[in-house]
């Protein structure tokens, strides 16, 4: 583990916050979308945001240059007058983007950083460099979400923007995954379905659990498990919390298995105290499954992550679909922060 963790300085009111693109280019496809986050930021959180140069470049151009994204991280970390990074949004090739990165300019000039999905690639990056990042807060897809922006996010937000600690998490009470296009020409007033929420789901554990959290979307865990390049010293992660969460392609139960297994194997699942998990996304663009569809998906990942910590690491406490991820609202998680993991009373608080 670094030999200290920085929780970069909260923001205030009226900072600049730079808008980046260290993923892919999909604020090119939809401007207004951008747009649409440009003015939350702005009007809800009274935060000046700067739009970087590869924040309105398309996939493309983005893919062939991955030192372009590196460069704008880096300005952006080291620009005085920036208080705070948001990613666009995710994509499929930040791990091109890490070998870019120079570890120096960002250890010399924590910024608080928020994104997710393959974001998690730069958030596990700067894990090993000591500086909490949030899994959260994306531009695109949590922050100019159609309709309007959920209560539960604005307020979750609020305290990753400008407080030094979420404090005590709990969930929302409702949520979605319905996916709205951004080819919709009433994209920012249509609201989508919302759905109640039940809760979060305990399973097992009696001791409370107090670590640092590591992780974030799975397929770019896995990503590290197989590069074997960013992955922290293994006993840097005793007595961490895991957290972890799918994204909108659905990973089968099986792959979801097989990637902690291959974490249980490699003897890094049994060093967590505790693992929390976001709520998986069931519908995309691609599929729109029924609601009983939806329902028995969730129920084979649940008991596919139940069944590999019952093997390796069978006494921790585990926490079911908690608002952290590919659905929405949304609770930016801080990678690298320290959780409060309480069994006995169902509780999570977040530092």
């Amino acid at each position: 583990m670094p030999p200290e963790f920085v929780v970069p300085p909260a923001l205030g009111s009226g900072d600049s916050v730079a808008i980046v693109a260290p993923s892919s280019g999909g604020a090119a496809d939809a401007p207004h979308v951008l747009d649409l986050g440009v003015e939350r930021l702005r009007e809800t959180f009274d935060l000046e945001p700067v739009v970087y140069p590869t924040a309105e470049k398309g996939n493309e151009h983005l893919e062939a240059h991955p030192e372009e994204r590196a460069r704008d991280v880096h300005d952006a970390f080291r620009d005085p007058n920036v208080r705070g990074i948001v990613a666009t949004i995710g994509g499929d090739d930040q791990l091109r983007v890490l070998p870019h990165l120079d570890p120096d300019v960002l250890r010399e000039n924590p910024t608080r950083f928020y994104g997710m999905s393959d974001n998690t690639n730069l958030q596990l990056y700067l894990w090993n460099l000591g500086i909490v990042s949030y899994n959260g807060g994306q531009l695109m897809n949590q922050i100019a979400t159609s309709g309007h922006l959920h209560e539960f996010t604005e307020r979750s937000l609020r305290r990753a923007f400008f407080e030094g600690s979420l404090g005590e998490i709990e969930p929302a009470s409702e949520w979605t995954d319905d996916v709205i296009d951004w080819g919709n020409d009433a994209y920012a007033d249509h609201e989508p379905e919302y759905e109640p929420n039940p809760g979060w789901m305990w399973r097992g554990g009696e001791e409370r659990a107090d670590g640092r959290i590591w992780g974030g979307c799975l397929a770019i865990v896995e990503w590290h498990l197989m590069t074997e390049r960013y992955l922290p010293d293994p006993d840097a992660l005793d007595g961490c919390v895991l957290a972890i969460e799918t994204a909108e392609d659905m990973p089968s139960a099986d792959r979801v298995k097989w990637t902690l297994m291959c974490m249980g194997e490699r003897g890094l699942l049994d060093r967590f105290d505790a693992v929390l998990v976001g709520r998986p996304a069931t519908r995309s663009h691609l599929e729109e499954p029924d609601d009983e569809e939806r329902a028995a998906y969730r129920d084979r990942q649940r008991e596919a992550i139940a069944g590999q910590l019952e093997r390796y690491n069978p006494d921790i406490p585990v926490v079911f679909d908690l608002d952290f991820g590919h659905t929405n609202p949304t609770v930016p998680l801080p990678i690298g922060g320290r959780a409060v993991v309480d069994p006995i009373e169902e509780r999570i608080v977040v530092e």
